[in-house]
């Protein structure tokens, strides 16, 4: 069992805000590593061992799925939630109701920047120990809201995948916006963006830069160069249909911009599923992950 074999440690965070992370041991030989991301109001401890431990078939569940695989599970730090009267929880980021995700969007911001710096120092570890090509970042939820953005402004080499499940992409609209609005022809209140990137003739040269770059303007990060390393990071993105605390159609609209950055993403849903990931979604997912070459992963599904 999973939780029988954990272990904390603090040796990868560098921000006292972040608690230790819940390490979760590979069965065989360390060859690859998952970090994995709860949602919001919950924890690692909380989290991770029912994840893990979860049954993809008789047999198997993802841990087993992957023997080779060490599980990193970081737990949010203590913000206020302005939309529970500023009480106290771990959420990776602020947000108001996602029944209006595009109100009040500035509460994100310093979260998602920490979160994103956080993410961004594991990652960096993980890949420095097994390769970026053996490393997977995931969550749930507002978990997967965080690894979408700390997807889109990575700097470092390219990791095997990223996947995320019943989640949302912050600051989609605005993104998305730019991204359609290409013609050099800028709809009202586009005009800033264009003075930030020096018109529109460079703005067109690649929309996608500049529509992750308003994202990286608005959390406060550096432009990150034009390498795209987002582009090179396959997604998978799993909703449940009767989610009424995610509605689906924020993974749908997620999917819709991704797609427009030019980034392969392969999309599920699940009829008769709320807010919340299944056997069947998760076989999904080791499916996927077991088609990219060069993994090691049981034969036995």
């Amino acid at each position: 069992m999973a939780n029988e074999d954990a272990q904390r440690t603090s040796k990868s965070s560098k921000d006292s805000t972040y608690p230790e992370c819940l390490i979760i041991p590979p069965v065989q030989e360390h060859k690859q590593t998952f970090i994995l991301l709860h949602g919001r109001g919950s924890n690692a401890t909380t989290f991770g061992p029912p994840f893990l431990d979860t049954k993809i078939s008789e047999t198997q569940t993802l841990r087993s799925s992957f023997p080779h695989a060490k599980f990193i599970l970081p737990t949010a730090s203590k913000r206020r939630a302005q939309i529970y009267h500023r009480s106290v929880i771990n959420q990776w980021f602020d947000n108001w109701s996602l029944e209006t995700p595009n109100e009040r969007t500035y509460l994100q911001i310093e979260g998602l920047r920490e979160s994103s710096a956080y993410i961004h120092l594991l990652l960096q570890s993980a890949t420095e120990e097994v390769g970026a090509e053996n490393v997977v970042l995931g969550g749930l939820s507002q978990g997967c809201a965080t690894t979408l953005v700390a997807v889109l402004t990575w700097n470092g080499e390219p990791i095997r995948a990223a996947f995320g499940m019943c989640g949302w992409l912050p600051f989609r609209k605005q993104m998305e916006d730019i991204l359609i609005t290409n013609d050099g022809n800028p709809d009202d209140g586009m005009e800033d963006v264009f003075e930030t990137y020096g018109g529109a003739e460079e703005y067109d040269a690649d929309v996608a830069f500049h529509a992750v770059g308003f994202l990286r303007e608005e959390l406060g990060m550096d432009n990150g160069g034009k390498d795209l390393v987002f582009r090179k990071i396959p997604l998978f993105l799993a909703h449940g249909a009767e989610d009424h605390r995610v509605p689906v159609e924020l993974g749908r609209e997620a999917v819709s911009c991704l797609k427009r950055l030019d980034i392969h993403v392969e999309w599920c849903e699940y009829d008769e599923l709320g807010h919340w990931y299944s056997g069947a979604m998760l076989r999904d997912l080791v499916s996927t992950l077991k088609s990219m070459n060069g993994w090691e992963h049981t034969q036995d599904d």
